[in-house]
């Protein structure tokens, strides 16, 4: 299935995993934390689905579902690089993966992101919620020297 939005010439939506050099560049552009090339490549691959924007044959952004694809799906990792922002790709990105987690999702399934500083705004047009703050969203970072 290709996405419904028409993409800028040059531009192309692949299916396929997110090359691991590709993926921390990117992540580095947007100032996301800095992973160990192994662990993103195990990341990676564990991915229940994942689609590569390309400008003529470059890879210029991604993004990926994780969960155990039935009642949990994660929609990480949308990025596209700063100078091809607010050209409709990133909706691109969001329209393909979430099109993947309508064939694959069932009644009452949870479909959650992090958004990252300064676009939580992008998601909420999408459809995506605040979490209310009586069920706060949570995290914690592994910095590897942590005792579980």
């Amino acid at each position: 299935m290709s996405p419904r939005r028409d993409l800028p010439p040059g531009f192309r939506l692949a299916v396929r995993r997110i090359p691991t050099g590709d993926y921390l560049r990117l992540r580095r552009d947007v100032g996301w934390t800095e992973l160990d090339p192994a662990t993103a490549a195990r990341g990676l691959a564990g991915a229940l689905f994942a689609v590569v924007l390309e400008k003529d044959g470059a890879v210029v952004g991604c993004g990926q579902v994780v969960g155990d694809g039935a009642v949990y799906f994660y929609i990480q990792d949308v990025i596209v690089e700063e100078a091809y922002r607010g050209r409709g790709l990133g909706d691109a990105i969001m329209e393909r993966l979430m099109a993947w987690v309508g064939e694959h999702a069932g009644r009452g399934s949870f479909i959650g992101l992090m958004a990252a500083r300064g676009v939580a705004g992008f998601y909420e047009r999408l459809g995506f919620a605040r979490r209310d703050p009586e069920a706060p969203g949570m995290c914690r970072y592994w910095r590897g020297e942590e005792t579980p």
